[in-house]
């Protein structure tokens, strides 16, 4: 393996705090890592796509991403289509080899393994991650009918060598893609070949901030405004919004402000009166009936009409936004031009104020929006109150600390994380959490339980993702049996019930924070938090709860028997 190769991998092992596990697993690693991190716009937990050894059917790694979401399971397939009522998917598949030149034998193994992955009736052994991966494809390809268009598929095959167009190795490629083209599952089969030089290139693509470059003709210059550097406001052509949207592989950006509150989808009466707009024959009057985009970025740099907007979010116009990417083929899209506000600051005050003033046209309440917007942020400011070991990071918008070297990828927590630990840790409700983010929160909000409340103190959002963290960190050096991650959430219930000295408060209550830091010093102390979290294992295993059933996951009834029996 190459110096530069061995680097890589090193500096990655550091970031996700993952203790190597020789050269061949930490290279499966790193060209996962690097191939989903180059396909998919937001924050992931790497573990979730690495296929275990043995019985691999010849696969390193897989992601299934949905709609723009990663998925790993059928629920959350159900919410986006409930959402969405369609479906566009994506497959990537990676293998990856030390080797220094491309095997023929291993490329062949690796094709088959991957049409033998969508088999009705598979011929080759499969593991459990196999199985898991499966499982989710087969309950996908089942709601065919509701998909845009056939899935598209992308093939990663990795090696330390260098690839050089070999005449036989193309031909064993181009019989593979024809035998996957073959099964009609498919609109695009795409085989990447990847040697070490084109790893390392898209390994620093994961670090960099997010660019693009635009023609924006039909503008005009608005004149000097305090906080704003530059500003101009103009009608952009779709063709080049979607430039700023989605990337060079039509994979939608994750460039929207505030990510918790999500796009509401198609069924939305508002939304789908602009689908209906931009699908109608008069397309081009969308410009006159929509209030447009509005997008804040770090910096602007024009050369006559091409802009290079860095560092950027769209800070209203995530409906819009979302409704305009579905329908970037519709047969009429080439006529709409967008109104768009470009603005570029790097004060956050006057992000926020302009935020709140142009957040009008989406059915969240003009309340509520600004109450989540305070609170998100006032949450990222509590987060960065701790130092040391207990510095974790909030990441409110996705991959925000991708340029930044001096923080520890393992340390960010996502806003589907801080969700789904808090829910579990403080609301009791681990058995909601395998639903995708966005209906976590419309349920637990339309319940008695609530969260991102405005009146709440930030202190169980923090302890609950330091929870998160630390469990996590028990799972990556071994201390705790992997198996137990399908259960982490009832773990982080049951560490907070087994560990309480007190009833707990409510969550707008003055002593929520005394009662969380004792929870903190315990999580503080290494030996004392793991043992305390394989007390919280030990529950699991002598109340009866079956963790390898996934039903059990899901009920309410489970739950309570767990927390009745942590609490005897």
């Amino acid at each position: 393996m190459d110096r530069i190769t061995e680097s890589l991998i090193t500096e990655l092992l550091a970031n996700l705090e993952i203790s190597s596990e020789g050269e061949s697993k930490d290279f499966e690693k790193l060209t996962n890592y690097t191939v989903v991190s180059n396909e998919y716009n937001k924050t992931f937990d790497i573990e979730t796509l690495t296929v275990g050894d043995g019985n691999d059917t010849g696969i390193d790694g897989i992601a299934i991403i949905v709609n723009g979401q990663l998925v790993e399971s059928t629920d959350e397939v159900d919410d986006l289509l409930e959402k969405n009522n369609s479906l566009e998917i994506e497959y990537l598949f990676v293998q990856s080899k030390t080797s220094s030149s491309f095997d023929s034998g291993d490329i062949n193994t690796f094709l088959f393994g991957v049409l033998d992955f969508f088999a009705t009736n598979p011929k080759l052994v499969r593991n459990e991650d196999i199985k898991r991966f499966a499982e989710v494809s087969n309950y996908i390809i089942g709601k065919a009918p509701r998909f845009r268009e056939n899935p598209t598929i992308k093939l990663y095959y990795i090696t330390t060598g260098k690839w050089t167009d070999d005449t036989n190795l193309k031909a064993v490629i181009e019989n593979g893609v024809g035998n996957l083209e073959q099964t009609n599952l498919f609109e695009k089969v795409i085989f990447n070949p990847f040697g070490a030089r084109e790893l390392a290139t898209a390994y620093r693509k994961t670090k960099e901030s997010i660019s693009t470059t635009i023609t924006f003709s039909n503008r005009i210059t608005l004149p000097k405004i305090n906080g704003v550097s530059q500003a101009y406001i103009g009608l952009l052509p779709f063709s080049e919004f979607l430039k700023i949207v989605s990337d060079g592989e039509d994979n939608i950006l994750n460039v929207f402000e505030d990510n918790v509150r999500d796009f509401q989808g198609d069924n939305n009466d508002v939304n789908g009166g602009i689908a209906l707009t931009l699908n109608n024959d008069d397309s081009e009057i969308f410009s006159v009936l929509n209030n447009g985009v509005t997008i804040v970025a770090s910096s602007i740099s024009p050369t006559g009409d091409q802009f290079t907007i860095t560092d950027y979010q769209i800070v209203n116009g995530c409906q819009t936004s979302n409704v305009l990417y579905n329908n970037r083929k519709g047969i009429n899209i080439s006529k709409v031009n967008i109104p768009i506000k470009l603005i570029a600051t790097n004060d956050d005050d006057v992000k926020t104020r302009i935020t709140l003033a142009t957040n009008n046209q989406t059915p969240i309440k003009k309340e509520q929006l600004a109450a989540l917007t305070q609170f998100q942020r006032s949450l990222e400011q509590f987060y960065n109150s701790y130092t040391g070991d207990a510095r974790i990071y909030y990441e409110r918008r996705a991959k925000q600390f991708n340029s930044d070297n001096n923080v520890l990828k393992s340390k960010i927590i996502t806003v589907p994380y801080q969700i789904k630990s808090f829910a579990a840790m403080f609301l009791d409700e681990p058995h909601n959490v395998t639903s995708f983010f966005g209906t976590i929160v419309k349920r637990l909000n339309e319940g008695k339980a609530q969260i991102f409340n405005n009146d709440h103190s930030h202190s169980p959002y923090y302890t609950s993702s330091f929870a998160y963290y630390k469990l996590e960190s028990f799972f990556r050096k071994g201390s705790i049996d992997t198996s137990f991650k399908k259960v982490r959430f009832h773990i982080l219930m049951l560490f907070r019930i087994t560990n309480e000295k007190e009833n707990m408060p409510a969550l707008n209550s003055k002593k929520m924070e005394k009662y969380c830091n004792e929870l903190l010093t315990l999580l503080n102390d290494e030996t004392k938090a793991l043992k305390a979290f394989k007390k919280c294992t030990d529950i699991i295993e002598n109340s009866g709860f079956d963790k390898t059933e996934k039903q059990n996951l899901k009920l309410l009834s489970k739950t309570k028997i767990l927390a009745d029996f942590a609490k005897k």
